[in-house]
């Protein structure tokens, strides 16, 4: 089911589509492939929205920084000083997060009108991203499904080709809060991550893979998420043809569980401290599967570079239960 869900300034029309399968319900806009809501329900049945987003498109026009629940690409996190060398070329990208770029620039993937076509228990999102957008080479074509599964599990798919090498970095930038309302500091967290990627102050790697035991970036036991994560944490399992559950969110009051699985050999941990109004810092847990930040100024990370006869695939499943 779609219906209009507001027009853009320039009178480009934006619809909402609804998804619903064993008794979960998944709303998402054409623009930027925002997840607007995710209901399910708690250990007593009751069904509320788990993930922050805002009843109308003004607020994601007025607020965008959040990036609340969109499509983050071309390059999901940062890239430092807003350029990168590929093939002995530089290239110059369009800096919007002080000197570097950050989720794909001012013109991401999160701010486009995607063109989306129903298939069998989901949604088909596609677009062209054009040669030079926010300075990336290449033409690149994109396409994220969106479905649910016979368990209710939503599973997001990210495919693209492209005619120019260019670094793809694809992630779902929603933010998690199972009680339904108020902080998400207190739900536990679980990741299945020995490493992290230590940071500057400009929240760019260092290129360490630091470990994780006796700091505060150990979630191999679950425990509290509390605030002051804006951390890129390297999972165990590395890059996997299949999605592998990396993670549990669980909320001991309402009793839900979120459960992640994914290709991606990284996550980043984010616990909304800058969020602004009409959300408070902590409100939300963003857990964005992802290659790591400024992976292409960084050889000895895992790489993000696609070549033209290539095909980008990644995959991450969201699983909802109660205990």
């Amino acid at each position: 089911m779609n219906e209009l869900f507001g027009t853009l300034p320039d009178g480009t029309p934006v619809h909402r589509w609804t998804l619903e399968r064993a008794g979960v319900r998944v709303r998402v806009l054409s623009y930027g492939g925002i997840v607007q809501s995710v209901e399910v329900p708690d250990r007593e049945g009751r069904t509320g929205n788990v993930v922050l987003g805002f009843p109308g498109l003004d607020g994601y026009l007025t607020h965008p920084e959040p990036f609340l629940g969109a499509l983050i690409g071309r390059y999901a996190n940062r890239i430092a000083h807003a350029r990168f060398v590929l093939d002995g070329a530089v290239h110059a990208l369009t800096p919007n997060n002080g000197p570097n770029s950050l989720h794909g620039g001012r013109g991401g993937f999160d701010k486009r009108v995607w063109d989306v076509t129903a298939v069998e228990h989901g949604l088909r999102l596609t677009r062209v991203s054009p040669h030079g957008e926010e300075g990336f080479p290449g033409r690149l074509e994109v396409a994220v499904t969106y479905t649910l599964d016979e368990r209710g599990a939503l599973g997001i798919v990210y495919e693209a080709v492209t005619d120019a090498p260019t670094p793809v970095n694809l992630t779902n930038h929603s933010y998690w809060n199972l009680a339904g309302s108020g902080s998400a500091a207190g739900h536990e967290l679980r990741i299945a991550a020995s490493r992290f990627t230590p940071v500057d102050a400009d929240l760019i790697p260092t290129g360490e893979l630091a470990d994780v035991t006796g700091t505060r970036f150990d979630f191999r036991e679950a425990r509290a998420t509390g605030t002051g994560y804006d951390h890129n944490l390297v999972l165990d399992k590395g890059v996997t043809p299949a999605p592998v559950e990396v993670a549990e969110l669980y909320d001991p009051g309402s009793g839900r569980v979120l459960t992640v699985a994914t290709t991606e050999p990284g996550m980043q941990l984010y616990t909304a401290d800058h969020i602004g109004e009409p959300f408070a810092p902590g409100d939300g847990v963003a857990l964005e599967t992802q290659h790591f930040p400024d992976s292409p100024n960084r050889p000895e990370f895992p790489d993000t570079v696609l070549r033209p006869g290539e095909a980008f695939r990644s995959e991450t499943v969201y699983g909802f239960s109660v205990r």
